[in-house]
């Protein structure tokens, strides 16, 4: 029971315990690392699971040489875009029934409700913007499929806000991340890489608002 306890611990933080599971399992720990960002991206149910500081911090194990940097992106990216992928299907196919259903009591409604609102704002281009946002990246492509999105539409963008989340993440962590001030200040190095993720989201949001105020003008006028 406690070994079973021990694992479902490594995978909910294996941000903080990446080294480790490297050292144990070599080559296999590529599989470990596509499992959970297949599963952060792919199932509705796990935006608990860590995403952006993991790919962080397994850019920065690569920097030493214990992952090849080129494999861990391919591995990476590929998670990352078949996680959506599934998510969107998912929602395409039995959304609503899972909405309605006994399994609803596992979806966080308030995270629904927010990320309905994050699609209907800002469109096709919510799905590369989720990618930077930890939850929305879980439920945005759910939410589209739900609403039916064209899938080769779907997958443009997901492509695009993979490219984007993993190479930044995983290739700043491979430039920073073993600067010893950065390796003793982890903790708030995960917020920081909190903060950039809702960047992106912030930026468009002032955007859109400086887009809007010519229209605000003429209507008060």
């Amino acid at each position: 029971m406690q070994s079973m306890l021990q694992i479902i611990e490594l995978f909910l933080h294996l941000d903080k315990h990446l080294s480790q599971l490297v050292t144990m399992a070599g080559y296999w720990s590529y599989a470990a690392l596509f499992f959970i960002i297949f599963c952060e991206t792919g199932l509705v149910i796990a935006p608990f699971l860590p995403g952006d500081s993991l790919l962080f911090a397994a850019g920065s194990i690569a920097s030493l040489g214990a992952l090849n940097l080129w494999a861990l992106l391919v591995v990476l990216f590929v998670a990352a875009v078949a996680g959506d992928a599934l998510n969107y299907w998912i929602g395409r196919e039995v959304g609503l029934k899972l909405l309605e259903g006994s399994l609803s009591r596992f979806l966080d409604q308030k995270h629904l409700e927010k990320a309905n609102r994050f699609y209907a704002k800002y469109g096709a281009k919510a799905i590369v913007l989720a990618r930077f946002v930890p939850v929305m990246r879980t439920i945005a492509p759910f939410t589209a499929g739900i609403a039916k999105m064209d899938y080769l539409r779907f997958f443009h963008y997901n492509v695009i806000g993979a490219s984007l989340w993993v190479g930044l993440f995983t290739v700043g962590g491979y430039l920073f991340g073993n600067i010893p001030a950065v390796k003793h200040n982890f903790s708030f190095v995960i917020l920081g890489i909190i903060f950039v993720s809702v960047m992106p989201v912030l930026i468009e949001w002032l955007r859109s608002r400086q887009q809007n105020k010519p229209t605000d003008k003429k209507l008060k006028a």
